[in-house]
């Protein structure tokens, strides 16, 4: 069964994109853009972990693959803004096994991605967690669950989280609640080996 792209993501299917972006500077030039909207290499710069002329060849980069583009000048049109082309991106493990370049490449990118969001629970738990208001308190946390699921239940799975996280992901700024803030989803999906599925506690 196929399911649709709920969230607007740009897909990338092509292995040199995907390599491209498998590089810690240009995620964080990509997350910053998709988070904060359009800006210069020299503001991205002191956040991305490069010098602006480095963010910028590193900006050039990106969007010769389609993932960042000119955005509307600002107040000084001598400087090139950027912004991302979509709020977020996806990627797939190719289901063709000779497909090995295709497969190499997006194991390189979900490698970075995972080595760079490796410590963002342990950063909330240090440096936001204390700060945060009773209310908001309640409803932070984790969840550690196990499945025993097939192939297809688990894009089913997938399928119904995106229809759940949709309206609130693609709505406008202006009609996000007054009382709203940023909360970060953080969503694991790590299937086990074969050997492994139906060992242990269910």
């Amino acid at each position: 069964m196929e399911y649709g792209n709920r969230l607007g993501d740009i897909e990338i299917t092509d292995p040199q994109a995907m390599r491209a972006l498998a590089h810690p500077v240009r995620l964080a030039i990509l997350e910053r853009l998709q988070r904060y909207g359009a800006a210069t290499a020299t503001e991205l710069s002191p956040y991305v972990g490069a010098t602006p002329s480095v963010t910028s060849w590193h900006l050039r980069h990106l969007a010769g693959f389609g993932l960042v583009r000119d955005a509307e000048p600002g107040p000084d049109r001598r400087q090139r803004r950027w912004e991302a082309v979509a709020r977020g991106f996806r990627f797939e493990m190719p289901e063709d096994p000779d497909d090995q370049e295709g497969r190499a490449a997006a194991r390189v990118l979900s490698r970075e991605m995972f080595l760079r969001s490796a410590d963002l629970a342990s950063r909330w738990v240090a440096e936001v967690e204390p700060e945060l208001e009773p209310e908001w308190l309640r409803h932070a946390g984790l969840a550690n669950t196990r499945l025993v699921v097939s192939p297809d239940e688990l894009a089913a799975i997938e399928d119904a989280i995106e229809r759940v996280l949709a309206p609130y992901v693609t709505r406008e700024q202006a009609a996000r609640p007054a009382d709203g803030r940023g909360v970060r989803l953080l969503r694991y999906v790590l299937p086990e080996c074969g050997e492994e599925q139906t060992s242990g506690p269910s």
